[in-house]
């Protein structure tokens, strides 16, 4: 994709998270339904601040876009590396679990996290905007650009890091008030409590494998790595050519492998006899 059209894509699903965290919060209702607590306000539920994280996804990479355009390179190649990073450790495998996990519950029980009660305050297409919607716009981001990984350690790290900083929310909540964020926590035992979190949290990591798996298969198996080494220099003489890309790409590191090592051009292998009569 272009990166002008690249950069309007990013814009325009900004401007629609923006919308949609416009509408949320400023949500009139006269009677607060009683499954609603006021602690923590929106920000307790993961599906807001999965909103508010996709925000600011699109608005990094609507930044990389704008720097790409006017040849800001260097400044590029920075937000270009948060804007992957935000993406694959959290973007993409929140925004799909957020998505599968409401509809099974939904449909299984929709009292566990959704009760009907909620029906009037929350508008129909609002509820599919945060529950439904954002499922395939991350997997539209994949196909609009791929993103760089990181290293599965450190990818799996930050993304244990984040879960284990939305549990510590949701005790805490539930410390100093006596009531879970979703009613579905109340049915369980501590033990069981224990097992739910565990059993998300390899759910999640399942997704993030799945993301890294469709970006590497929509990038023909290769993805486009940032190598720092290549900065569009020709090769040297007898020595073997880096990359057909121009200056400007291979300072942003936007290289499969096939582009920064291409194959080698090798003799054609000679038989006994044909070294024997060369000679």
């Amino acid at each position: 994709m272009e990166i002008s059209t690249l950069a309007a894509y990013h814009c325009l699903v900004l401007a629609w998270y923006f919308f949609v965290l416009y509408s949320l919060t400023h949500l009139r209702t006269e009677e607060r339904p009683s499954e609603v607590f006021l602690y923590g306000g929106q920000w307790k539920y993961l599906t807001v601040l999965n909103l508010f994280l996709q925000a600011v996804f699109y608005g990094v990479s609507f930044l990389a876009d704008v720097l790409r355009l006017i040849k800001e390179l260097r400044c590029a190649k920075c937000v270009i590396s948060s804007r992957d990073l935000l993406f694959s450790v959290l973007a993409f495998p929140v925004s799909t679990f957020v998505s599968i996990s409401f509809w099974i519950l939904y449909t299984y029980n929709r009292e566990l996290v959704y009760p009907k009660s909620l029906d009037g305050v929350i508008p129909t297409w609002l509820n599919h905007t945060m529950h439904t919607a954002v499922l395939p716009l991350a997997l539209l981001e994949i196909l609009a650009t791929p993103h760089r990984y990181p290293a599965k350690k450190k990818g799996l790290f930050l993304l244990g890091c984040a879960s284990f900083l939305y549990v510590s929310w949701v005790l805490w909540i539930y410390f100093v008030t006596g009531e879970w964020v979703y009613p579905l926590f109340a049915s369980f035992s501590p033990a069981g409590l224990g097992a739910f979190f565990i059993s998300s949290l390899a759910i999640v990591v399942c997704f993030y494998n799945f993301g890294e798996f469709l970006n590497q298969a929509e990038a023909g198996g290769e993805q486009g790595l940032p190598d720092p080494r290549l900065r569009g220099a020709t090769a040297p003489p007898g020595g073997r050519p880096r990359s057909s890309a121009s200056p400007g790409e291979a300072a942003l590191g936007f290289l499969t492998r096939s582009q920064r090592y291409p194959p080698r051009s090798h003799p054609p292998r000679m038989h006994s006899f044909e070294w024997i009569t060369a000679f």
